[in-house]
């Protein structure tokens, strides 16, 4: 198990008895009997997108032979019904149905299809899932939020630094933001992205190997699209992202790192989602975004900075037009900046390693980890 909190004095608000939203854990197709060089999908349905990668072994990494992501808006309208709406839940559907078709194209059978705060909080989110499974055919587990934090830092192992002791990943999503410290420091430096990956198996460490030892982790129930829609009702653009970016802070303070004294030397950040990736494209100018360039970047504080303030300078039609960051992001960006600003004021540290990876990554590798399919040697 993960650190425990006493009670209450989590980030995570519970459900009314009676609202309990369903935790789905079947699995999402029969498993072989013998793990091996075998085709793997792996979906991430969140509170704004439908993403999904399907992909191959090929030594200590994977090779990714399709993809697909789609803008699906599932969490509109659901902080105010507490519901997901028939709209949205349609066209997560007809996204669906596109990953159904490319997963049956390749005649993948090793997939983990996963939901997550979206339909963690909706009181329909057990009627949603047996939709999805009655016209798709695919069956959408909904992960608890330990789970999406482990992933999420799996996905990370291979931008950990061999000088990091320290590491904070946080996965900024559109329904809930997760962060997870990491001691590294008894962990010898060549094997520190190989004690990363070891965590598929849980944060608590089952074998004699250096382990890295998780400080605390926490979930907040506030991402890019629900935290614009707690202050949609304030006019002005730098007052309303100078709120966002405080409240979201405020959301921290039962994260036991958030009190403490950390050394910025050894201490890395390493920053995974839409918004992290944005504000690198635009730092670096991209007006047609380049995986390439963005992943594995390292930005300062400064740096991050500056973009947020151009953001800010730009207003919303501006943000709507500037092709850096995309019709699809505009709308959220400033929200995601605001978290992005609030870990930066926290943690004073001079770097952010930007992370173009996420739940879909992490999935690959906790299914090809588990099935010992991956080879020896440096993860990239």
């Amino acid at each position: 198990m993960a650190p425990e909190r006493p009670r209450g004095e989590d980030a995570i608000p519970q459900p009314a008895a009676d609202e309990t939203p369903a935790r789905a854990v079947e699995p999402s197709a029969p498993r072989s009997a013998q793990p091996g060089p075998h085709l793997y999908a792996a979906l991430d349905l969140g509170t704004n997108s439908c993403r999904m990668l399907i992909a191959q072994p090929k030594g200590s990494q994977f090779q990714v032979v399709d993809s697909f992501s789609k803008t699906v808006q599932l969490g509109v309208g659901l902080e105010a019904s507490g519901r997901l709406s028939r709209a949205s839940m349609g066209r997560t559907v007809q996204a669906l149905r596109i990953c159904q078709k490319k997963i049956e194209k390749h005649g993948v059978t090793r997939m983990r299809l996963v939901a997550t705060e979206a339909c963690r909080r909706a009181r329909n989110s057990r009627d949603f899932m047996r939709q999805i499974r009655r016209e798709t055919g695919l069956t959408v587990e909904i992960i608890a939020p330990e789970e999406e934090a482990r992933l999420a830092v799996i996905s990370c192992a291979p931008l950990v630094s061999r000088r990091t002791e320290q590491l904070l990943v946080v996965d900024i999503g559109g329904g809930s933001t997760e962060l997870v410290w990491i001691d590294l420091s008894a962990v010898p430096p060549e094997d520190r992205s190989r004690a990363i990956m070891r965590l598929h198996a849980g944060f608590t460490p089952r074998d004699d190997l250096p382990s890295a030892r998780v400080v605390d982790w926490i979930s907040v129930p506030l991402g890019v699209a629900t935290l614009k829609d707690q202050f949609n009702d304030v006019e002005d653009d730098a007052a309303r992202f100078a709120l966002m970016s405080w409240f979201f802070e405020e959301n921290l303070a039962s994260f036991s790192p958030y009190n403490s004294e950390n050394p910025r030397e050894g201490f890395q950040i390493i920053g995974t989602s839409g918004t992290v990736t944005t504000v690198a494209a635009s730092f670096l100018g991209l007006r047609r975004y380049d995986r390439t360039k963005v992943d594995g970047l390292s930005m300062t504080s400064d740096q991050i900075d500056t973009v947020i303030r151009d953001y800010l300078s730009l207003g919303p039609e501006g943000r709507r037009t500037d092709p850096r960051i995309g019709r699809d992001r505009h709308a959220l960006i400033m929200s995601g900046a605001a978290i992005l600003q609030a870990l930066m004021r926290i943690w004073p540290t001079d770097r952010l390693s930007v992370a173009d990876r996420g739940l879909r990554e992490g999935l690959l590798y906790a299914q090809m980890s588990a099935d010992g399919v991956l080879g020896d040697g440096p993860y990239k």
